[in-house]
């Protein structure tokens, strides 16, 4: 690894342990001595015949620990892949999610990777330019029919793949609009952007609602980018220039993203929408106690909205700013590390855990979506005509990934940045070419992280 990889993986390190790998072998049964020396050397004895063999071990690392509901399928999962065959047997360790990166990076540096590796969509191209990982061997036509966001590519190569994908949508209530003579969007006819300013206004002056508007503030981290990238994208810009990867230049701080900026910081001037200090439990549960609105929200929220207002729930598509309407996709996906030894029961397992059965459980219990029709008709809610169906509709027709680059993980956190700054009211412009620099100084830094070469 270069240096500049190694400086980009350490500076998200505060603390890092030695990993000290320690090796036994059995011991050797001592001879006795002869007493009297021998004119000629002995043979040495027969080895002894090697147990048989026993199924290899494979470490997977999975980034939910306390999520029981997800968790629980995932054991099951791997119950039954353990079931399936004898050459191979699957252990699992539990990590927090708010240090698991951390974790996979530490482990990468001390050469300790476990050989499955759970991750999210859009860090996989980092670890993969950084030597993390190895591309899939499934069998082919294994990922046919998939949604393209729960698919990991890197360089032309399929490096992990999910067993859901998140979806978002706006949440609404058809009684609320219709009261207000506004018009129910669908997916092809989303509302333009002058229709959903219209909207926030009529709904704000109703004095119903103390906001028309929840975007999330208060989710901060990788919701930002995933949540307000697409408005960004829809006016025109992007985090990064994806033609080249090699700059945020003209597309974070040119003429379509300044406009998308004075629009998102208009939202928090004219009042339609909470700001950074939004109380957390506001946002989980503003919409469903009559606070908001509007809300912008994903599909892992949507069965609480559906068990408070039945029939009168609404997830509708994300407005058109004028290049069609964006939404986030890419969750988390599992991968095989590059030193793994057992990358032929990895593949296996990925192979065995992609079946539609388990998408569908992680669906029913998460709420997110499933990754083929097949799966989505093993599903309570997201079966032809189900009441979740139109986040895979959503999924299929608007769903926009993160940019796959290395420089990701590094621009997310500029354009959080800069999404809080401008809602707190700094300049537009000033927070936009900050944010500009920080991203271009990180790529020039690390050689275009292979990009231009």
């Amino acid at each position: 690894m270069n240096t500049s990889k190694k400086i980009l993986l350490l500076i998200s390190i505060l603390l890092m342990a030695a990993i000290v790998l320690s090796a036994c072998s059995p011991a050797e049964t001592p001879t006795a001595a002869p007493e009297e020396p021998v004119e000629e050397e002995q043979p040495p004895p027969e080895p002894e015949e090697p147990p048989a063999s026993e199924s290899a071990e494979l470490s997977l690392w999975y980034h939910g620990a306390g999520n029981d509901a997800e968790r629980a399928v995932i054991l099951q999962i791997i119950e039954d892949f353990n079931a399936s065959q004898d050459q191979w047997t699957v252990d699992i360790e539990d990590f927090p999610q708010a240090t698991y990166n951390e974790s996979i990076v530490a482990a990468a540096l001390a050469g300790d990777l476990p050989d499955i590796i759970d991750m999210d969509g859009p860090v996989m191209p980092n670890w993969a330019w950084a030597g993390y990982l190895q591309p899939l061997d499934l069998a082919a036509g294994a990922l046919d029919g998939f949604l393209p966001g729960a698919i990991g590519e890197w360089e032309s190569e399929t490096y992990s793949v999910g067993l859901w994908d998140a979806a978002k949508g706006m949440y609404a209530r058809r009684s609320v609009l219709e009261d207000n003579g506004i018009r129910i969007p669908t997916l092809a006819e989303p509302w333009t952007g002058e229709e959903f300013d219209a909207a926030l206004e009529t709904l704000q002056a109703t004095g119903d609602f103390e906001f028309a508007f929840d975007p999330g503030m208060n989710w901060t981290g990788e919701w930002y980018p995933y949540a307000f990238s697409p408005f960004l994208q829809s006016f025109g810009g992007d985090i990064i220039d994806r033609s080249t990867m090699l700059t945020a230049e003209d597309v974070l701080n040119g003429e379509e993203a300044i406009a998308f900026g004075e629009w998102w910081q208009s939202l928090f001037e004219e009042g339609f929408s909470p700001g950074t200090s939004q109380d957390a439990a506001d946002r989980d549960n503003g919409f469903i106690d009559g606070k908001y609105a509007l809300q912008w929200n994903g599909n892992w929220a949507a069965v609480p909205a559906l068990d408070a207002f039945g029939d009168d729930m609404l997830f509708l598509p994300a407005p058109d700013f004028g290049h069609g309407p964006k939404i986030g996709a890419g969750s988390w996906q599992f991968g095989i590390s590059a030193d793994s030894e057992h990358a032929d029961g990895a593949n296996a397992f990925i192979e065995f855990a992609i079946q539609p059965k388990y998408s569908a459980a992680f669906s029913d219990v998460l709420g997110l979506a499933p990754t083929t029709l097949e799966a989505a008709a093993l599903t309570e809610n997201y079966a032809p005509g189900g009441p979740l169906e139109v986040f895979f509709g959503l999924s299929q027709a608007q769903a926009l990934i993160r940019p796959p680059t290395p420089a990701y993980l590094s621009a997310a956190l500029s354009f959080e940045k800069a999404m809080a700054d401008i809602a707190n009211g700094a300049d537009v412009i000033n927070a936009l070419d900050a944010a500009v620099d920080e991203i271009d100084a990180d790529i020039e830094a690390n050689g275009g992280y292979g990009f231009g070469e």
